[in-house]
């Protein structure tokens, strides 16, 4: 068995080693991480895919995704504002529980007023210890830990070294104006080198444009303009402001969060029907086409 390892080893150092040789020492027109990876593009040009020492190419993948990983910042791989499960400190012991039965997190950020207002989070793991016991808390509020706090522009790797080093997993990222953009998990940090991690509370991916009949589409608010300008309409993904995300469009548009039933004139002529969402956001809308009037208008 030993032996087996040891060749192994030795198999999977031969393309590092090989890695060592494209980089001479002393040559400063290119960096280390452009040099890496220009040796995998060459490796995978020129090697045997599949053959024993190559790495798989989910291995150089995750490795591409090393080199990169620096190049994000925590706005980049936040959670967005819209996406995130909270709870208002105001919340019922069983609305607590509820919370974390149907979205299955392990942890949740805890709000006073508004998500601009994070308290605090309230862990999985400490729900579990009055659940088993058959009771609950005078106060609930007494179980709220710190999470993290993050301005945008701080690198993704610097959060990761900051959940290491104080052993907290979840970071509220905040906008110039204190305000709460998105949050991060140790998990989102460690997709971004391995990829996706589905679990069994992850529900099954959905499609996030459905097309309808009579040139309609169905679309979830969290669907990138850029990909709705590619599949439906270019002039949908054409947004001079800070905006990325139909959701987005629709605020947008409205200088509000708009109300369900409402309908919402693009100037290319495109309507969009808010059909689902809250008081806090827009989560599914309905696109109508442009009617041929408006067509000859432009």
């Amino acid at each position: 068995m030993a032996e087996q390892h040891s060749g192994e080893a030795d198999s999977r150092r031969s393309l590092w080693r090989q890695i060592r040789k494209l980089l001479p020492i002393g040559e400063s027109d290119q960096s280390l991480r452009a040099q890496l990876e220009e040796a995998i593009d060459e490796h995978e040009e020129d090697g045997e895919p599949g053959g024993e020492g190559d790495l798989s190419p989910l291995e150089r993948q995750m490795v591409r995704n090393l080199l990169h990983f620096s190049e994000h910042d925590a706005d980049d791989v936040a959670i967005p504002r819209g996406e995130i499960i909270a709870i208002s400190r105001t919340a019922s012991w069983d609305e607590v529980v509820k919370a974390f039965a149907e979205h299955g997190h392990s942890r949740l950020p805890v709000y006073n007023e508004t998500l601009d207002e994070v308290v605090g989070m309230v862990l999985i793991k400490d729900v579990f210890t009055y659940l088993a016991e058959g009771k609950a808390p005078k106060d609930w509020n007494q179980l709220l830990r710190q999470p993290l706090f993050v301005p945008q522009a701080r690198g993704a790797l610097d959060v990761l070294a900051d959940m290491r080093s104080s052993r907290v997993h979840l970071a509220v990222v905040v906008d110039e104006y204190s305000g709460t953009d998105g949050i991060i998990t140790i998990e989102d940090l460690v997709e971004e080198i391995v990829g996706e991690i589905e679990d069994e509370h992850d529900d099954a991916p959905e499609a996030l444009l459905i097309e309808l009949e009579d040139g309609m589409w169905e679309a979830d608010a969290r669907a990138e303009l850029e990909e709705v300008g590619e599949t439906i309409d270019p002039r949908l993904g054409e947004v001079e402001e800070d905006v990325d995300t139909l959701g987005g469009l629709a605020f947008l548009l409205a200088g509000q969060v708009p109300q369900v039933g409402a309908i919402l004139d693009h100037d290319s002529g495109w309507k969009l029907e808010v059909i689902a969402g809250d008081e806090k956001r827009v989560t599914r809308l309905r696109l109508h086409p442009p009617t041929p009037q408006d067509d000859s208008e432009e």
